[in-house]
């Protein structure tokens, strides 16, 4: 995935801002369900970034999942809300400075002490396919620099599914798959008019689908980073963050 070309089809069109996901865990005080699965599902969403940090400070695959399982278990037991608004509400900051505490206080934990057991358990064993590709980038980047990609992409990727799943829905599956190429800036993908013949469209068809599925996917690309900050006005300043890293 070219994720810069895709980031950057989100530039312009709007959002309403709602509740989100970050604003419901930093808005809770004491233990709420609704907190706590909120909490869950970012944990989830973005545990690839943290995972590849850890596995770049050179830990093995089965020592980095471990970590990032009992990682993620204080941070569901133990949210620290004065730490995430000294990281001003950002979701992407925060849980990397968490992680760095988090392994600086393991490097001085004795050998012999149990680990973490408490929280829930996120199943990393199932989202660790595609990690030897991901690892090829690591000799190249440093471990921060890795992190923000992981984080990027991993946004990329939300936005991507959320719009393949409303396609879908829709009965527009294969319009999706030949579109969402412009969007990600695919090497060697079809034109228009071949997309237009394919689908027994006409070419002028295929450009007024494209325009719909770049504004919806800038819609939901705002959603996804407004899931990560604490204020509305955070989202452009985040969104620019990404631009860079994916171009840098």
């Amino acid at each position: 995935m070219n994720g810069s070309a895709a980031i950057q089809s989100a530039n312009g069109g709007g959002m309403q801002f709602t509740t989100t996901h970050w604003s419901v865990v930093l808005e809770a005080q004491g233990e709420t369900p609704a907190a706590q699965r909120a909490l869950e599902t970012l944990c989830r969403t973005y545990w690839r970034p943290l995972y590849g940090f850890v596995r770049r400070h050179g830990l093995g695959r089965e020592e980095a999942q471990d970590l990032v399982q009992e990682f993620f278990a204080r941070l569901l037991e133990h949210r620290n809300l004065d730490a995430v608004r000294r990281e001003k509400g950002r979701l992407r900051s925060y849980l990397l400075v968490s992680l760095k505490r988090f392994l600086a206080a393991e490097r001085h934990r004795a050998s012999g002490v149990k680990r973490y057991e408490s929280g829930p358990h996120i199943p990393l064993d199932e989202l660790l396919e595609s990690e030897a590709a991901d690892f090829e980038l690591a000799e190249t980047l440093s471990a921060d620099r890795l992190y923000e990609r992981h984080w990027a992409l991993a946004v990329l990727e939300q936005v991507l599914g959320r719009l393949e799943s409303e396609y879908q829905g829709a009965g527009n599956a294969a319009l999706f798959d030949q579109l969402k190429e412009f969007l990600v800036g695919e090497r060697g993908r079809p034109t228009q008019a071949e997309i237009a013949t394919e689908l027994g469209m006409t070419e002028n068809a295929v450009k007024q689908a494209f325009h719909r599925l770049r504004q919806r996917y800038r819609v939901l690309l705002r959603e996804e980073i407004a899931h990560t900050v604490a204020q509305p006005g955070d989202v452009e300043g985040e969104l620019r963050h990404l631009v860079a890293v994916l171009r840098g």
